[in-house]
């Protein structure tokens, strides 16, 4: 199912009602706003002009995910519109790096999946926090394609606290001891969320910009839970994050 950006965005500004979720009308209300209480995401609504699709479609390859540069974006030919779009990410890019982050450019197709065997899985398309031993937060703004979706905390569940779950991983471990927390963190399956039965995800939109929060020592928040969105074949997305 196609949607358009108008229709994504017009999700969006419904969810900004959350009471997790604060606006801001620059980038430097995005980086300065304290994160506090219920608060640990921070959005700037903007609406870009230009054609991103057509960023996609002349930098795309044949990998599951590609890493794009300033200089490939560079090199590219575009039309007046593709060259709106491109100055925005180069913008962006040059923005978020002066600022002390280090952003990358993807053009997804897929992610892969977590196979194993565990009773969790671990990859992307899971609801999960960010983790980093150092204080930091995420920044991520889908340009083209299905945008990443958060889950206000109070609905959702630490999925090794849900009974039957922690009983498989004491079994998949071997007891329940010291030891057990350490297991749990080294494999990532403490960052890991289940949606309440009756949770409503949040749509991150198109050409937002996002500032979420993270699990580190120093945060006085708890971090926000979000997951990549679950793509259509053959539609890619333009992501970038930091």
């Amino acid at each position: 199912m196609s949607i358009s950006i108008n229709d994504w965005n017009s999700r969006v500004n419904k969810s900004l009602l959350n009471t997790s979720i604060h606006t801001a009308s620059s980038f430097e209300e995005l980086v300065t706003t304290s994160f506090h209480g219920d608060i640990n995401a921070i959005c700037w609504k903007r609406e870009l002009k230009g054609n991103f699709s057509e960023l996609v479609d002349k930098l795309k390859g044949k990998e599951y995910l590609e890493d794009i540069n300033e200089d490939k974006l560079n090199k590219l030919k575009l039309s007046e519109e593709g060259e709106l779009a491109r100055d925005i990410v180069l913008t962006d890019f040059k923005t978020l790096r002066n600022f002390g982050s280090v952003p990358t450019l993807n053009i997804v197709e897929t992610y892969k999946k977590d196979d194993t065997l565990g009773p969790i899985p671990t990859d992307v398309y899971s609801f999960h926090v960010d983790r980093s031993p150092v204080p930091t937060d995420t920044f991520l703004c889908t340009y083209f394609g299905m945008p990443s979706e958060i889950l206000p905390n109070q609905h959702a569940l630490q999925k090794i606290l849900i009974p039957e779950i922690r009983n498989e991983l004491i079994e998949l471990y071997g007891k329940e001891d010291d030891g057990f927390e350490t297991f749990l963190k080294e494999n990532f399956y403490d960052i890991h969320y289940q949606a309440k039965s009756a949770a409503s995800p949040i749509g991150l939109g198109v050409g937002l910009l996002w500032r979420l929060a993270v699990d580190h020592p120093e945060s006085q928040v708890a971090a926000c839970i979000h997951r990549a969105p679950k793509q259509e074949k053959g539609n890619s997305r333009l992501l970038m994050i930091s």
